[in-house]
């Protein structure tokens, strides 16, 4: 038997891709390094088409932007003129981000994270036990209880008493209420390398994850520089480098004071960071030192862990640096707040982020 071998036709082998989709996938990769600047992914964009030819003559850049406010993408801001993105393209790129940073991972299922043990949960077992006080009535297993009326008093004078109920199991859904702190310092964009925008996509794609397939887990986010600040989710495609310093004190202090906030029994509290903590406020005054690791600085930081650990909140901290005096310091945070750490690269900070998360859901209920 004689194979032939022929070049790729889309058209033969699938339905081809119209000019829309394919300028659209390149527009949103755009808006992930334009940090959401709409106005800039259109500029660079136009400019890969003058060099590559990417439109034709079915839809050209016009189209395109065109096509993009009709289908609900873009719109112009009156007072300025300038585009900007939608709420609906804000969504599309937090999707996008997941299906990106997870693509390679073993997909899970859709609903909360099941912990091994049984009691009183949300979903029902077919297994059953005496009833106790406070047990739900909808858990009731009547066919159950009526036999041990029956076993117990025979037909001619049935009787039920407490004893004979019986109730299903149910499974236990522990919730996790989660802080990812992101770091906004200048050192994200030295040196040539771009950190923010994987930092950037990570962040997206995780606030996807639990929106839609852990709806009882709640997701904050902090970005930290000189001071550390709350930020929505529907701003994340927004998130850009400051000329900051590195305060890693006031990102914990504002984290863990939220999760004071939130009623989940499991608290936690993400970090991604490149670079040491550089400052920090005294008596209302900075003190900063970007050369080296500074112990006054340092020694507070470890301090705040100590008091997330007390707190049972646990500082996962993903580390996408190689200097190895910064690790040093990683792993002294790690050790103060009995946490874990990754020292991750740039292309494997989701697939880290995403494993440890899914695997810190099946902890014990205390």
């Amino acid at each position: 038997m004689r194979f032939r071998y022929t070049r790729w036709d889309d058209r033969r082998h699938g339905r081809a891709r119209s000019t829309f989709e394919q300028l659209f996938d390149l527009f949103q990769e755009l808006l992930q390094h334009a940090a959401g600047d709409a106005a800039e992914a259109l500029n660079w964009l136009t400019q890969l088409d003058n060099r590559y030819g990417l439109t034709d003559e079915t839809m050209g850049i016009g189209d395109f932007i065109e096509e993009l406010k009709k289908r609900g993408y873009l719109q112009e801001d009156p007072a300025t003129g300038a585009m900007r993105i939608t709420a609906r393209a804000e969504r599309t790129l937090r999707q996008r981000s997941l299906e990106e940073v997870f693509r390679q991972l073993r997909k899970s299922g859709r609903g909360q994270h099941k912990t091994p043990f049984a009691g009183q949960g949300d979903e029902r077992l077919p297994e059953t036990r005496p009833w106790q006080f406070g047990d739900d009535v909808h858990l009731l297993d009547v066919t159950g209880t009526l036999k041990n009326a029956f076993r117990r008093s025979g037909a001619g004078e049935w009787s039920l008493r407490e004893d004979d109920f019986q109730v299903y199991e149910t499974d236990h859904h522990s919730s996790m209420a989660t802080v990812l702190m992101i770091d906004l310092s200048h050192s994200m964009v030295l040196y040539g390398e771009d950190r923010i925008t994987p930092a950037r996509k990570t962040a997206m794609a995780l606030a996807e994850l639990i929106l839609t397939r852990y709806p009882k887990d709640t997701l904050d986010i902090v970005a930290f520089g000189n001071d550390a600040w709350e930020v929505d989710i529907k701003d994340l495609p927004y998130l850009n480098v400051g000329p900051y310093y590195t305060n890693t004190l006031a990102g914990l202090q504002r984290a863990r004071d939220i999760l004071h906030r939130r009623k989940n029994r499991n608290k936690q509290i993400f970090m991604i960071t490149d670079g040491k903590p550089s400052c920090h406020f005294e008596n209302g005054r900075m003190y900063r030192n970007a050369f080296g690791l500074d112990r006054k600085i340092v020694n507070k930081v470890l301090d705040e862990a100590v008091i997330c650990r007390r707190e049972g909140v646990c500082v996962t901290t993903f580390m996408i640096a190689r200097d190895p005096y910064l690790q040093n310091f990683v792993r002294e945070l790690t050790e103060a707040n009995h946490g874990r750490a990754y020292y991750a690269s740039l292309d494997t900070l989701g697939e880290f982020i995403f494993e440890d998360y899914v695997r810190n859901r099946r902890k014990r209920m205390r």
